[in-house]
Formats: C-alpha cells, sequence, structure tokens
C-alpha cells in the first residue's frame, strides 16, 4: 500500500517538526464463514480477519476544522468540531465522525484533525470496510485523547456512539473481530460474552478464495428484517415454554418439542440459527482435529440451511457453491454475508483455483455476467503503526 504519511504530509503541507506529529493506525476487514444470520450481538460466529486493510493518518489542526482526504478516491469532505452529525453525502467520511462522536461523547476537548484514509478493502461485499475505517481511526484518536483507555471499553463506547449516530443497531462482532483478529487464524466470537477464541489455520496448503456473484441487490434490507423479525418470534415463543437468554440455551429437540406453537416459516428461521450455533461448535473441533472432510461438511450444510430454511441464497450463488462441490480440492462453499446475491467463499487447495474459475465460463453463459474473485487469508488485528 502508498505510503499513507507522505500523502498526508502533501495534502496537508505538513512539515517534520515537533509539532507536526502524525499517527496511522491500519485496520482489517473481516468475513464471516459461519453465524451471520444469528440475534443481533447475541450471536455465534465462525469468522477472521483479512489481509485486505484500510489506514487512517491522522494530525492535530489549531483550529476547529475538521478536513478528511480519501487518497484511494481523491475526495475530500470538511467540516467542523461543532457540527460532528451524520450528512449523507459524506458517505465514508462519516466513519471517521463515528469515532469522533464517541470520544467528545466522553467529554474529551477533541481538536481540529486532518485526516487522511487509504484502504484496498473490496466495497459493498460484507467485508466490514466501514467497522475498519471506525476502529482505525478509534485508535489513533485514542492515542491523542485518552491513551489509558483498555480495547474492550473503546470497543463499547464505539459501538455506542455509532448506534447514536446513525440512529439504528449495530453488531459488536465486527469491531470484536478487527480488534482481536491474529495472523493465519479463525476466530470463534460470542458476541453476548465479548469473547474470542483463537484457533490456529491448520490448512496451510489451501487459501480463501472470494467470489462476488455481481448479482443486483435489490431490497435486501427489507427481507432481512422480516428474517430477523421471524427469529425473534421464534424466540419469544421458546423462551415463554423454557426459560433461557438466547438462542444458544436451546437445542433442535426444543423446537422440536414446541414446534406446534410456531408457523412454518419461524420454525425454520429459528431452526437455522440453532443448527448454526451447533455448527460453529462442532467446526471447532474439526479444526483441532485438522480435519477437512468434517469442515467441509460443516460448511455446506450451513449454506443448505441459508438456502432453504433461512432463505437467503439465490440461482447464483447456490450455482457457485454446488460447483465448487462438485470440484476435487476444495473443503467448503458457502455464502457469506447478507444474501440474496453478494458472495459466497471458497477454501481451496492451491493447485486448484484454476479448475475451479474454468467453470465461470458456463456461469456466465447462464446468469450473463462474470463472478469477481478475491484471495483472502486470515489476517492480524488492527493496530496503531510505528512511527
Amino acid at each position: 500500500m502508498t505510503d499513507i504519511v507522505s500523502i498526508h504530509r502533501k495534502e496537508y503541507e505538513i512539515g517534520h517538526g515537533a509539532d507536526d506529529k502524525i499517527i496511522v493506525a491500519e485496520a482489517p476487514g473481516c468475513l464471516h464463514y459461519l453465524g451471520d444470520h444469528g440475534q443481533l450481538n447475541d450471536a455465534l460466529y465462525f469468522s477472521s480477519s483479512i489481509d485486505r486493510t484500510v489506514q487512517v493518518a491522522i494530525s492535530l489542526r489549531k483550529d476547529s476544522s475538521l478536513r478528511f482526504y480519501a487518497a484511494d478516491a481523491g475526495e475530500r469532505k470538511r467540516t467542523s468540531l461543532a457540527n460532528v452529525r451524520y450528512k449523507r453525502e459524506d458517505r465514508w467520511a462519516n466513519y471517521i465522525k463515528t469515532a469522533l462522536f464517541a470520544f467528545s461523547e466522553m467529554g474529551c476537548k477533541v481538536r481540529g484533525l486532518n485526516v487522511t484514509l487509504l484502504g484496498n478493502i473490496p466495497k459493498n461485499l460484507s467485508l466490514s470496510s466501514s467497522q475498519a475505517i471506525e476502529v482505525a481511526s478509534a485508535l489513533v484518536l485514542r492515542r491523542f485523547f485518552l491513551s489509558n483507555m483498555g480495547d474492550k471499553e473503546l470497543l463499547g463506547r464505539l459501538n455506542a456512539a455509532h448506534c447514536s449516530f446513525y440512529e439504528n443497531e449495530n453488531k459488536v462482532v465486527e469491531y470484536l473481530c478487527i480488534m482481536y483478529a491474529r495472523k493465519n487464524n479463525f476466530l470463534v466470537i460470542n458476541e453476548e460474552k465479548l469473547d474470542v477464541t483463537h484457533i490456529r489455520n491448520p490448512f496451510s496448503k489451501y487459501k480463501i478464495m472470494l467470489f462476488d456473484s455481481r448479482v443486483p441487490l435489490i431490497d435486501v434490507e427489507s427481507e432481512l428484517k422480516l428474517r430477523r423479525e421471524d427469529i425473534e418470534k421464534g424466540f419469544q415463543i421458546l423462551s415463554k415454554k423454557r426459560q433461557g437468554f438466547s438462542f444458544k440455551d436451546y437445542t433442535t429437540s426444543d423446537l422440536d418439542e414446541f414446534m406446534g406453537a410456531l408457523n412454518e416459516e419461524v420454525r425454520r428461521r429459528s431452526l437455522f440459527v440453532v443448527q448454526e450455533i451447533m455448527r460453529i461448535r462442532e467446526i471447532e473441533k474439526a479444526l483441532r482435529d485438522k480435519d477437512a472432510d468434517a469442515f467441509a461438511r460443516i460448511i455446506y450444510h450451513s449454506h443448505e440451511g441459508l438456502r432453504d430454511m433461512y432463505e437467503v441464497s439465490c440461482p447464483e450463488t447456490d450455482w457457485l457453491v454446488k460447483r465448487a462441490q462438485e470440484t476435487p480440492g476444495i473443503i467448503g462453499s458457502r455464502l457469506t454475508g447478507r444474501g440474496f446475491g453478494g458472495c459466497t467463499y471458497a477454501i481451496i487447495r492451491s493447485d486448484m483455483t484454476d479448475e475451479y474459475q474454468k467453470k465461470f465460463e458456463d456461469y456466465e453463459r447462464i446468469f450473463g455476467f462474470h463472478p469477481v474473485s478475491y484471495e483472502l487469508q486470515p489476517a492480524a488485528a488492527a493496530r496503531v503503526l510505528p512511527n
């Protein structure tokens, strides 16, 4: 990645004196392999960071002005400390303002700032690029204004600021994945307990490929809202029958026992969530046992659940997963992200990548467009870069 400090100095005409301090933080994107359709802030996830990152460079100003520069796009935004609020037209700058809002809410005497943003996380593919910007910005601001704050408090404050700033609910899992990642490790994340378990990737001869189906996304949020309402209805009914704090407290037997109280759609959505939690617990064992067959079986079963029970897949992503399942040297493929298009991933042996991608000619003939592929690896956590 280009030297962000040099870009920042040139953009804001900053020298090398004692008062010209520039702090840079880097944060990775993240990918969810299982668990990305559970209860808000009370789900279990199987995830990792990815080796695509954003960098945020910040220096202090002598006035109350806020200047933002996205070096990748050559775009500039500006506002002032007195006007830190969400503005739709500010797009990417809103994520930096979210972190700034968090520190203002804590009573920090924030000064005017120059900010430069640079990154290579593919956008609009559910890879947490916006959360990476928030975390990287928060790490720099902590160094400037509240250096003794712990990581978990920082993430809690950032999450609260996001909810307030955007006036909506927010998943804390993205922050946990970004902050507690380890290179070449998968993560099992318990949102409710803010707990992250690291499991070293045992499949060193395989790589993670992400495939953008390029299906146009239409009205996804309203469909996802309906599914979230369904699982909430299911949980409310279950918790009245037998006390529990989340779907993690129930088994498939519980749903069978109380099935008469659930309508068919609610039952299928709820059953998917319960089975997904069980799959994440099973995949930990498969990884520790280095059992590629069990690992693949769990991943494929999850996609089948997304397709048949949660109903967020589509013919294009089903096609990509089915062809992966038919290709030797692939140990699992699944839809990831919001669904109704979007991306699938495949964990594929390095020598079989070309074999799988040859099938894309048929995909283009059938569906009219060609998937875009990205090679990824589990990467390190967000950090402030050395000066």
